[in-house]
């Protein structure tokens, strides 16, 4: 089952070099799944490596934002391959002990997007601080939403400690207002799950107020969702999390409200240059925040 997994998950491409230098580095880079979130990111770090000459980096990317398997076929592929480090966005803490192994074979780790708790094994963490982005979402609901309404809450892969702390975040920004939540659900950051949970919210509680979404593909599925629906979008609101996915659109035909916005470039950059750094021997922060902005129809031709 796991060979079944690699083959399907793996898209290797290997960035080719003259003879090897002393200051050479062969890195993994590794995402969870094929969204454009992550597309920009492994861009980003080809980027880095052609203006870098001596990086070479091997690409690797899951089948979905529940794919352990795959991801921990990737890991062990690489350290196969020899790679000096990985840089990684971790689909799932259980992918831990295979980053230990790798380790173990000296290899260097540093994650991307979200953390592993409890797990000390990294290098860095290059990242979005998604519960102050978080606040950011919960911030704009505040200022839109009154006493007494409600809220219902689309999640990402509960137990993922960045999404977890995506909606945390938008709570802690929400306090201050008395706002009901009446429900909350699972979406795997899939756009399928993201209609079917929205219109159990919409179909429970015919007069919702809101929906908060903590991924890009459950927000356009929830903007589809509404859209169905057919809420007054005058006095409905939806607000998002990535700025992916068909969120664009969804502001853009004034569905959706608001959505964050984080860096997944500068993110992979950042990620990458901290992974080859402490290969060649220099200090790293242990912490590199990439941040995050509130995007609404008004301002997000800024961040495409």
């Amino acid at each position: 089952m796991r060979l079944k997994l690699f083959l399907t998950g793996l898209a290797l491409a290997v960035a080719t070099a003259g003879p090897a230098k002393a200051d050479d580095v062969n890195i993994g880079f590794i995402t969870k799944f094929p969204v454009p979130f992550f597309a920009t990111m492994e861009n980003a770090a080809k980027a880095y490596a052609k203006a870098n000459p001596g990086v070479e980096i091997i690409y690797g990317q899951g089948t979905s934002a529940t794919d352990i398997e795959g991801q921990i076929a990737l890991i062990e592929s690489m350290v196969t391959r020899g790679v000096q480090g990985i840089a990684l966005t971790p689909v799932d803490p259980t992918v831990a002990p295979a980053l230990d192994k790798a380790i173990a074979a000296g290899v260097k780790v540093v994650l991307m997007d979200n953390s592993i708790p409890d797990w000390d094994g990294k290098t860095a963490l290059a990242t979005t601080d998604n519960f102050n982005a978080g606040k950011i979402a919960g911030e704009y609901l505040k200022t839109v939403l009154s006493d007494g309404d409600t809220l219902g809450i689309l999640e990402g892969v509960p137990g993922v400690p960045s999404l977890d702390d995506r909606v945390n975040g938008m709570l802690e920004g929400l306090k201050g207002v008395d706002v009901k939540i009446v429900g909350r659900g699972a979406t795997n950051c899939t756009e399928e799950l993201g209609i079917n949970v929205a219109e159990d919210l919409l179909t429970a509680n015919p007069d919702l107020k809101a929906i908060y979404a903590a991924c890009g593909p459950p927000a356009a599925g929830a903007a589809q969702a509404v859209k169905n629906a057919k809420k007054d979008l005058d006095a409905f609101v939806l607000v998002g999390f990535d700025f992916c996915c068909g969120e664009e659109e969804a502001l853009t035909a004034g569905i959706e409200d608001a959505t964050v916005a984080q860096f997944p470039a500068k993110m992979a950059e950042l990620g990458v240059d901290a992974l080859v750094r402490a290969i060649r021997g220099e200090t790293v922060d242990s912490l590199i925040d990439s941040g995050a902005a509130l995007v609404t129809k008004a301002n997000m031709a800024q961040f495409k």
